[in-house]
């Protein structure tokens, strides 16, 4: 339930991509790990990746995979700030591959600022969205301002769950780092919405904030907040593995990949959390969306964690 797309605009579908510097070098990398030629960036890149990441699903245990759109940084009047985006994927494009692909199911992303952002909601909504994403530290989101009461209630009257990103963040700029704080999620809690925090507010790099146990009490608090297992299978970010296997964390703890980003279990084979044998299984396939589950498996999340965003999910009539 977090898997990115991207694209360079070359197949029309308004995405673009324009990272710079060792940014540019860590975006070949994951094109790599992906098993797509670095080049492709400057190539054919929505045709390859899209392909690619469809292979990769059907080659998996996984049924389907929920997508992830990204708008733009903006201020607090919703303008987008000039220099401030190394990407964008338009809500468009992920609705659209959701109805040519069964194996996708399309999650939004609405800046709540932009003064289309209730109408946006209302044709995302009509055209079978079934979550919105958010990175509140990079895009520049304070959940908690009572300006968004609106949007959080009519996502929650249309039962759409929020992804927000939580946590430390490097892969992309931090607009405002102490948004990574999950307390920016409380309104649209108290508004009705079932909130999923992306990475559980684990850290990313070594000297980021420690917000994983501002997470954990908030779920004693909030009976919709969840948690995902995305990009645990990386360095930092899995040191709170053995926290997240434990009842009653596990309980509200969803599967999630965050590809591209890299999947290694030299980590969790490190911390006594897979065996040897298992570990080099595993390492050894080539679909990262199969050895990050498989991994997670091993290392004993239960089926509910892989089934339970299911009823997450607004359900869209087919």
């Amino acid at each position: 339930m977090h898997v990115h797309v991207i694209g360079n605009g070359t197949g029309g579908s308004g995405c673009w991509v324009r990272v710079r510097g060792w940014r540019r070098l860590m975006a070949a990398v994951m094109l790599r790990h992906l098993g797509l030629p670095g080049a492709a960036l400057r190539g054919d890149l929505e045709r390859l990746y899209a392909e690619r990441l469809l292979a990769m699903v059907r080659g998996s245990s996984l049924g389907t995979v929920v997508i992830l759109a990204h708008d733009l940084t903006r201020d607090e009047q919703g303008r987008p700030l000039a220099g401030a985006n190394l990407f964008y994927v338009p809500n468009d494009y992920v609705l659209r591959l959701a109805r040519e692909h069964r194996e996708f199911l399309p999650a939004v992303s609405i800046h709540p600022a932009r003064p289309d952002a209730l109408a946006e909601l209302e044709r995302c909504l009509a055209g079978g969205a079934v979550m919105l994403k958010c990175l509140p530290n990079c895009q520049n989101i304070n959940c908690n301002d009572r300006r968004f009461t609106r949007f959080w209630e009519r996502m929650a009257a249309a039962q759409l769950p929020l992804l927000a990103h939580t946590g430390g963040e490097h892969t992309l700029p931090s607009f405002r780092p102490d948004f990574a704080d999950p307390r920016i999620l409380t309104l649209p809690l108290q508004c009705g919405v079932t909130v999923i925090a992306a990475h559980s507010a684990t850290s990313s790099g070594v000297f980021d904030r420690e917000y994983f146990y501002v997470f954990v009490e908030m779920t004693h608090r909030f009976p919709r907040l969840y948690g995902d297992t995305s990009a645990f299978n990386i360095p930092i970010r899995g040191r709170r593995l053995r926290e997240c296997l434990r009842p009653p964390l596990v309980e509200r703890m969803v599967h999630g990949s965050d590809l591209p980003v890299p999947v290694h279990g030299h980590f969790a084979w490190l911390r006594g959390l897979v065996d040897w044998r298992t570990f080099r299984r595993w390492e050894g396939q080539p679909n990262i969306l199969e050895r990050d589950y498989q991994l997670k498996v091993a290392m004993g999340f239960p089926p509910e964690v892989f089934t339970r965003i299911g009823g997450l999910l607004r359900r869209v009539e087919a």
